[in-house]
């Protein structure tokens, strides 16, 4: 399914109180989620945390870290319930027009080879695959690697 099923997406600043729903999508979509605390020090450092909402349900969150002329999106997710809608390519659409007005020139991202629809989802919006990072995820019997993707902004 390709429609957006949320008319309205409304994108925010994620707030600290934020942490406890943030959390609970995170345990639900990933087998090794972040911690509350790769949340909160994202927040303490200042990185582009943002939380997507649909009729005033947190639907999504993800986190940028803005550098000298490039952005890396550290994570996005979308809640089990509301993926393959086309949120997540209008929050990465987000994500991408907020480095855009940071002046960002490039932004990266890593992505798990075993993670077909983001992998395919970022291509089609142009990203690149650059390089492998060896051993990057953790993964059920050791470690998975990650692809580095780039686009230019």
């Amino acid at each position: 399914m390709s429609a957006v099923l949320c008319e309205s997406a409304l994108f925010r600043p994620m707030e600290s109180d934020d942490l406890k729903q943030v959390m609970s999508i995170e345990r639900e979509i990933y087998s090794y989620p972040w911690t509350i605390g790769n949340f909160q020090d994202s927040l303490y450092a200042g990185y582009s945390c943002w939380i997507m909402e649909c009729t005033e349900q947190m639907v999504g969150y993800g986190v940028l870290m803005i550098g000298v002329d490039e952005a890396h999106l550290l994570n996005l997710s979308i809640a089990q319930d509301r993926q393959s809608r086309g949120l997540g390519r209008a929050f990465l659409q987000h994500f991408i027009d907020t480095a855009r007005g940071y002046e960002a020139a490039r932004m990266f991202l890593e992505v798990r080879p075993s993670n077909l629809n983001a992998r395919n989802l970022y291509a089609d919006v142009g990203f690149t695959d650059l390089s492998i990072r060896r051993d990057y995820y953790p993964a059920q019997g050791g470690r998975e690697d990650a692809i580095l993707m780039g686009l230019d902004l």
